[in-house]
């Protein structure tokens, strides 16, 4: 057997291992060997003003399409060797892709680590959403002019990002925060990613926090610092909105505070409408019409670039997240809502 394949069934080995025992992953990846990894990517790619990471997708796509139009011919006579190519190819890929960073999809949940209970009642569900519509209400109405207009985020988005990484550490107990030098980068595929339907994504090759730069509003505060959650090493969706949460609304910054807390409602006020509809007009008329407006204006901003391929690159996106052990997908994303709960009113 050539040592190539020595080593790929080694590898596979340890992925196996540590997709099945996260006490291992957390202890020796995510606590041991991840935040040297991160420190070292920060360190090389974390000063250029650009998306380092974006650079390589290009340069990498242009490799692979020289190399089949290079090697046409030989792909046809010689299969086996274009097959054993290919497979090296995303070998490779999924080599760097876990251990750079995707080990982290198999750690201890974050709600075990934090010791955050994540089931919630109706009634606890009724009495957290009101504390958030009031922590909302406090916020608008220090930003706004009245209750019934928008907040406007008027603030560019290097200022965002640089908000963004300032408002880390959390120094929360059993958080895994290193310090490093953190950063949060406009993404160079900006326009594709809003045709995709995503607000930012972190580069597992790079360690690079990419954020939209075509999202507007109150949600590029808190995508920000959702992104650095995923820099941290919180692969799961819902741990990186829950600490993107906590992260912005630690802020000093009153924007951040007012887009944690109306990001947070949003999950909350759809829980309501689907498990308590009967409260949910009640509940509703409690949240000034000026936070409305925001949801609104960023519904606008997605609506135009609504596309017939956006399900597919969710359905896609959805696949992803199941295969690396995120068994609701990407309504992963919605899990935040027993984190938000449990922390407001048992913690």
């Amino acid at each position: 057997m050539k040592p190539k394949y020595i080593f790929y069934t080694f590898f596979i080995g340890i992925w196996i291992l540590l997709r099945n025992f996260p006490q291992i992953t957390e202890s020796v990846y995510s606590r041991g060997i991840y935040p040297y990894i991160a420190k070292a990517f920060h360190f090389i790619f974390g000063w250029i003003p650009f998306s380092f990471g974006d650079v390589f997708y290009t340069l990498l796509s242009v490799f692979l399409i020289y190399f089949v139009i290079k090697n046409r011919k030989k792909i046809w006579k010689k299969p086996i060797w274009f097959a054993d190519k290919a497979f090296s190819f995303i070998f490779i890929l999924f080599f760097c892709f876990f251990s750079f960073w995707g080990f982290n999809y198999f750690r201890i949940p974050l709600s075990e680590s934090l010791k955050i209970e994540t089931k919630y009642t109706k009634k606890e569900l009724l009495q957290a959403t009101e504390m958030y519509i009031e922590q909302a209400n406090h916020y608008h109405k220090q930003l706004a002019e009245n209750d019934s207009v928008k907040v406007d985020f008027k603030m560019s988005h290097r200022e965002i990002y640089e908000i963004a990484w300032k408002s880390f550490p959390l120094e929360i107990e059993n958080l895994t925060d290193f310090s490093s030098f953190k950063s949060v980068k406009p993404s160079m595929y900006s326009l594709f990613l809003t045709y995709m339907g995503y607000s930012g994504y972190i580069n597992p090759f790079t360690n690079e926090a990419q954020v939209n730069g075509k999202i507007i509003g109150y949600s590029t505060p808190i995508t920000a610092c959702h992104e650095i959650a995923h820099q941290m090493g919180y692969a799961a969706e819902e741990e990186a909105n829950y600490i993107g949460y906590l992260a912005a609304e630690k802020s000093d910054n009153l924007y951040f505070k007012y887009s944690a807390s109306i990001f947070a409602l949003r999950y909350l006020l759809g829980e309501v409408y689907k498990f308590a509809p009967e409260e949910y007009k009640e509940i509703k008329e409690k949240v000034h019409f000026g936070i409305f407006q925001n949801y609104a204006e960023t519904r606008r901003f997605w609506k135009q670039y609504e596309n017939k391929a956006e399900p597919i690159f969710k359905a896609s996106y959805d696949v992803f997240l199941k295969a690396n052990k995120q068994q609701q997908g990407i309504e992963s994303y919605n899990l935040v809502v027993g984190l938000l709960i449990n922390s407001k009113i048992k913690n």
